[in-house]
């Protein structure tokens, strides 16, 4: 495993010389891979462009996010910088490497994407912004080879098994009560906090060697962190949040739309993302932290909210505003 590690280590020592006028430019890519990008965008898209792809990325989000947490904690592989000193660390990543986050989440928001709007213009632009993404992350020093192409492989094969699905799973949940569909909820946001328990007690017994620590230092990149399970709590949450009041505003008025002139589809979204930026600074303010089991409640609570809000809370200010046609 260390002659892979050795080989491929030289991959991004090789895109790190090409100078750091890259540096800007893979930073700027990198970021649309992010969480909090798509914390902005995605109630961009479900308010105001098309609900349908905005439900889609939320699915693909809590999906690959979760996924990707567990599968970094099983795999303990280290990221290039934690491995080896020159390696220059140009982000700060507290967790293991291997699969990439930044590749996953850009291979199943960009294909989700692609695959709702199925035009081969747009199709080529989304590959290709996933082909940077994983770019950016090689010279950044955050991520080998490997890292990238599982980060694609599971971000793909995601979209794949969402497009197969939808319909029939759609098609059952119809026939659910909307108690019921809320409890699938909570049943789904309570699996995929235990599944994440269950993988950190599996490591339990693992020790991160010293080197990477010291390495990650010297490069003057963040220290290791990598059994932090408050990014599983907010995914769990959020899609709580999000598939029920999505749930609840079905039943009460049918599926989302995004209908209305620009100035309306604009003013929706300026309305509504000052509430989710509210709930997120606000509640975060107060709430505390400590002692760590409150922390992880409040944290669900506040993120529940959040996307409760996207789907439910938001829609019915738009009404009640007339910003809704």
């Amino acid at each position: 495993m260390d002659s892979l590690f050795n080989i491929e280590i030289w991959i991004t020592l090789f895109l790190q010389n090409l100078g750091e006028w890259l540096l800007l430019p893979f930073q700027a890519i990198s970021f649309l891979a992010t969480e909090e990008f798509f914390i902005l965008i995605l109630p961009l898209v479900f308010w105001s462009i098309d609900a349908m792809m905005g439900f889609r990325m939320a699915i693909m989000l809590v999906i690959n996010g979760s996924f990707n947490n567990y599968f970094k904690m099983l795999f303990h592989s280290p990221r290039p910088f934690w491995y080896d000193a020159r390696v220059k660390s140009y982000s700060l990543e507290t967790g293991f490497g291997l699969p990439s986050g930044h590749s996953q989440n850009a291979a199943s928001q960009f294909g989700i994407m692609a695959a709702t709007v199925r035009k081969r213009g747009f199709t080529i632009a989304m590959l290709v912004v996933i082909f940077l993404v994983g770019l950016s992350r090689l010279y950044l020093g955050m991520h080998f080879l490997r890292d990238v192409l599982s980060g694609w492989l599971l971000g793909g094969l995601s979209v794949w098994l969402y497009m197969r699905f939808e319909k029939p799973t759609g098609a059952w949940l119809s026939t659910k009560t909307l108690a019921q569909q809320i409890l699938l909820s909570l049943a789904l946001a309570v699996t995929l906090i235990l599944l994440g328990f269950g993988v950190q007690a599996l490591s339990a017994a693992w020790q991160m060697p010293a080197e990477w620590i010291n390495n990650a230092k010297l490069t003057g990149g963040a220290v290791p962190d990598p059994f932090n399970m408050e990014g599983t709590i907010t995914l769990a949450a959020v899609a709580f949040g999000f598939l029920s009041g999505y749930a609840i505003w079905v039943k009460k008025y049918g599926q989302p739309q995004t209908l209305g002139s620009a100035v309306k589809r604009f003013a929706r979204y300026i309305v509504g993302i000052v509430g989710v930026i509210a709930l997120y600074l606000g509640l975060k303010m107060l709430f505390p932290e400590e002692p760590l089991f409150l922390g992880f409640v409040l944290r669900f609570v506040r993120y529940t909210l959040i996307g409760f809000w996207v789907t439910y809370f938001a829609p019915l200010i738009f009404k009640k505003l007339n910003l809704e046609k």
